[in-house]
């Protein structure tokens, strides 16, 4: 398997990442190396390799407790408005826009 210019076009504007025109072949190229290494790993035979307990006594487990943590000022500092014990913050509106331009993008 590998992926193409257009993949990467179309995996970016899912993921909503702009991606500089002049990157897309290195781009391309990095992630063609990085399934040729997945498909190298793929083939390792690892049925004679045992499966590994990790429940062991090196790993102690500790009670799961709810403590509160202790804050050095007071919640009102951190933001304006609380409500039902969350803060409250403003929306960000910096999703509203499903494609980046590639001028605005650093990739």
């Amino acid at each position: 398997m590998s992926v193409s210019a257009d993949d990467l076009r179309r995996l970016a504007l899912l993921a909503r990442v702009g991606i500089r025109e002049a990157r897309v072949p290195e781009m391309v190229a990095e992630l063609n190396r990085i399934l040729i290494h997945m498909d190298v790993l793929q083939g390792a035979d690892v049925g004679t390799v045992a499966a590994m307990d990790v429940a062991t006594d090196a790993m102690r487990l500790r009670e799961d407790a709810n403590v509160p943590v202790r804050l050095n000022a007071e919640r009102h500092t951190f933001a304006p408005a609380f409500r039902d014990g969350f803060f409250l913050v403003p929306r960000l509106d910096s999703h509203e826009d499903a494609a980046v331009s590639a001028d605005e993008s650093d990739l």
